[in-house]
Order: C-alpha cells, then structure tokens, then sequence
C-alpha cells in the first residue's frame, strides 16, 4: 500500500530532495519560456509578417517541429515499445478517462459553434485541456514521489501518451476540415472521404506513427545508427518547444480572453486527475503505487505540444500559450493538493 510520506521507501529526506527537484525542474522551465520570450522580443528570429508564414520564426520553428523532431520521436517510441509487457490496466485506467475528457471538450465546443470561425478550435482546446507535461515535469515528479518503480509506471504510459492524443485529435481535425471543404467546394462524400483519410494518414504525427507499428509488428529492430538519429532528434522536442512557448508570448502576445486559458488550466489540474481517480480506484480496483502515479500524471500542467497542434493549425495560439503557462504556474499549488490527497485517502 503506497503512502505519503510515511512510506518506508521515502524518507523525510528524499520527499525534501524530490521537492527541490521538482522545483528546478519547473524555475528550469520558467527559464527557457523566458529565453524564448526574449529572442521573439529582441526579433533575432525576425519580425511576424500579417501576410504570411514565412516571415513567423514561431511558425517555422514549429513547424521544424512537427516535421522533423516529433515524427522522429513518435517513430521511435512505437518501433521500440514492447506491447506484450504493458500493463493494460493502469494504461485503460490512465488513457479513458483522458480520452474522454479530451472528446468531451471537443464535443462541447462544437456544440457551441466554437469552430465555425476557426474549424480547429475545438480540438485545439481539447489537446490543451488533456494534453500533460509528462517528460519536463512528469518525469522528476515521478522518481521523486515513487522511485524507479513508479518512474517506470510513468515512462509505460509516455510511450502511448503523444501517440494515442496526438493521433486521435489529428483524425477529429482533419475531419472538420474535409467537412468544412466538403461544405464551400461541394464536394462528394466519397471525394470528402478520401481526402479525409489521405490527409490523415499523410500526416507528420500519424504516418510515423504508423511505420514505427507496423516496423514493430514485423519484429525488426532499429539498426544502432537510426536509433541514435531518431535519439538525437526526438531529443530536440522539449527544449525547442519551451522556447516556442515565449516566442508565441513575444509574438502574439497575452490573450484577450485569458479566462478561457484558465477554465483549460483548471480542467486539466482539477477535473482529469479527479476522473481517473475515480475510474482507476472506484472503477477498475487499482491502488497503491499504479494509481498514485497516474493520478499525478493526469495531474500534470498543459504540454508544449499543445501549442506547435496549435501552431500547425493557426488556431488559438496565444490562449493555448497562456493556459500552458497558466497551468505550469498553478501545478507549484495543485501538486502538493492531489498528493497530499491520495496520502489522506490511504489508497
């Protein structure tokens, strides 16, 4: 049965350790965003440009992102990833009440006729509001607070996190946008249909995904050089991505509707680690060590990898931005909360 802090294996010590940890980790954040805010500030990169992409260094940089580093990461982790070993359970217990959530919001601001100015804004919002920061802070939180043995709970869950978000808002994103062209162009339905599942399948998030399954289930296994490519490029992500986040600040600046970031903020710090404790506890039976792991996973501030979702779609990428950092801020009180929570609850 897992506890905190009384449990044998973290001593008063190591919770201090693992909260200074953290701590870094986060103000290391708060660093790059501020690096990045500054060179889009200064215009280093150049000036954004009304009349197009080219002259948005935001924009490029995002857009090397979705290109290069992130198919190069997804790619990896599906070609390596050992789907005999996962343990289902706590993946069905992290991953439906996340996809849930994520679907939810997407339902509800279609509902509401969120995307009729913008086709992408509700799956924008909903990769904001589901989508965590499970390598920069997820990953010391983890070893932290549970040691190898939660860490490697944790790292189980990352190598299906991007890939399984990713690819199902892409799928709902793309398919607003055949309907959308369906709509002006007077397109057939087997046209609309095609374009569909061409556009999905060609895609930067979900064609690497599935060459790295298919490599995978064919038993292959990745030559030393390619995976240190791969390695070495995927390693780009994080810190290309923080920078990105205060670039988007320099350049777009702080939203007008910033109470629309801080309901996504708040659905991803309060209402998702809530959902899967109550699935993963009350509804699947899971307790101790697996449960407080991906309670605080789902706990976890807003990805970066919301905003290049953001940036490849030109939608909404300065609330994304806002509610990033909004979150980010936020998990310094809402962490200690979910643990002190799960303590309380003995689980």
């Amino acid at each position: 049965m897992w506890t905190l802090p009384t449990a044998p294996a973290r001593a008063d010590g190591d919770t201090g350790r693992m909260t200074v940890v953290v701590f870094y980790k986060l103000l290391a954040i708060f660093i790059a965003v501020a690096i990045g805010w500054f060179v889009g500030r200064m215009r280093w990169l150049g000036d954004s440009q009304a009349g197009g992409s080219g002259g948005d260094p935001a924009r490029v940089l995002s857009s090397a992102a979705f290109y290069i580093f992130v198919p190069a990461l997804l790619f990896r982790t599906t070609a390596r990833v050992e789907f005999a070993a996962l343990p289902w359970a706590t993946l069905t217990a992290f991953f439906v009440p996340v996809i849930g959530l994520m679907l939810g919001v997407y339902g509800v601001q279609r509902w509401r006729g969120a995307g009729r100015a913008a086709v992408a804004v509700p799956s924008v919002q909903a990769i904001t509001a589901s989508f965590g920061n499970t390598l920069q802070v997820g990953v010391p939180l983890a070893a932290g607070v549970f040691g190898e043995a939660g860490l490697a709970i944790h790292i189980t869950v990352v190598s299906l996190h991007a890939l399984t978000l990713l690819t199902v808002l892409t799928l709902l994103v793309e398919l607003d946008l055949a309907r959308e062209r369906a709509r002006d162009q007077a397109e057939s339905l087997l046209r609309t249909l095609a374009i569909t599942v061409r556009n999905t399948v060609i895609h930067p998030v979900v064609l690497p995904v599935l060459a790295g399954l298919l490599f995978n289930a064919a038993g292959f296994t990745l030559p030393a050089v390619l995976d240190e490519v791969l390695q070495m490029l995927g390693t780009a992500v994080v810190p290309l991505c923080l920078t990105l986040i205060g670039m988007s600040l320099a350049y777009y600046g702080w939203p007008r509707a910033w109470r629309g970031a801080l309901g996504l903020a708040a659905l991803k710090l309060l209402l998702l680690p809530a959902l899967v404790l109550l699935l993963a506890h009350w509804g699947l039976g899971l307790s101790g060590m697996p449960l407080g792991v991906i309670v605080m996973m789902a706990a976890l501030p807003a990805g970066s990898n919301a905003l290049i979702f953001a940036q490849r779609y030109r939608c909404m990428e300065g609330e994304t931005t806002a509610a990033i950092v909004i979150s980010t801020l936020c998990f310094v009180l809402s962490a200690p909360l979910w643990l002190a929570l799960l303590a309380y609850l003995k689980l």
